[in-house]
């Protein structure tokens, strides 16, 4: 398959990369439904999405994907786009193929936590995380204590201002930090470049970092992105758990998880490794 050769070739530009378009996909993620959870149906609850898979029983105690969504009002040359709302994530149901795992989509929150912020987090120019990880970690909690979601096994998972948030806002503070067993980060990552809001530089990532201990990470991107993460990352880090990989697509767009590929089958080999310990 042409992506399995592009996955060793880094250095390639994005645009000499296949478009995720170009390979069918073999999952569609359910549409909303209304009323109550049960398995197999992805509803509202409150300000998140929640999906509780095909083979949910209340009795088992089940791994958990929380997922943050990249920023809204984006659109590419490739017609990639991302709302910037939980419901249009696609990770988690990508990664599990709707079986074995809860999945969990997060939004974030504007600075009075009674919005859905659509970029970044807060409101400018404070960019206030606090409302937003308040939400997160109760969040965790209730997923835990009402759809037996297990405690020991929640990865945190985002695509690009979610992936820059697995750190940013999951190692935030130790109480938001002790919550995940792993992180799934796709196409960037917190320290690499600065951003709008305050504390996005290096020194601020770094004091970040230091809360993720032993915990393993899966940095992913389109193109060389991941390989860019890399080259900052290991020095810093060069006993971390860290697994770096190109997606082989040139597309800036969490879709590429419901089409096969060599990617998407590292990914889940590697979440099944992070549950099922």
């Amino acid at each position: 398959m042409k992506a399995l050769a592009l996955l060793l070739l880094p250095s390639l530009l994005v645009a000499e990369l296949p478009d995720i378009q170009s390979v069918p996909p073999d999952l569609v993620v359910p549409a909303l439904s209304e009323g109550t959870p049960a398995a197999g149906k992805r509803v509202r609850l409150g300000l998140n999405i929640l999906y509780l898979p095909t083979d949910w029983r209340p009795d088992t105690k089940w791994p958990v994907i929380v997922e943050l969504a990249g920023n809204g009002g984006y659109k590419n040359k490739y017609g990639d786009v991302s709302t910037g709302l939980p419901e249009g994530s696609n990770l988690g149901y990508g990664l599990s193929a709707g079986r074995g795992f809860i999945w969990l989509c997060v939004p974030y929150l504007n600075a009075k936590g009674d919005q859905v912020a659509i970029t970044w987090w807060g409101d400018k120019p404070g960019y206030d995380p606090q409302p937003t990880l308040k939400h997160l970690r109760e969040s965790v909690q209730s997923v835990c204590r009402d759809f037996s979601g297990n405690q020991a096994k929640v990865v945190l998972a985002g695509f690009s201002r979610g992936a820059i948030a697995c750190n940013y806002l999951g190692l935030h503070d130790d109480e938001t930090a002790k919550l995940w067993c792993a992180f799934f980060a796709y196409s960037h990552y917190d320290g690499v470049k600065k951003w709008p809001y305050p504390g996005s530089d290096r020194e601020s990532a770094l004091a970040r970092l230091k809360r993720l201990g032993n915990r393993p990470q899966f940095i992913c991107g389109e193109g060389a992105n991941a390989q860019e993460t890399e080259q900052y990352l290991r020095p810093l880090l060069p006993s971390a758990d860290l697994t770096f990989l190109s997606t082989g697509f040139r597309n800036h767009n969490d879709a590429w998880t419901l089409r096969p590929s060599p990617a998407r089958d590292k990914a889940r080999e590697w979440l099944r490794g992070m549950t099922q310990k």
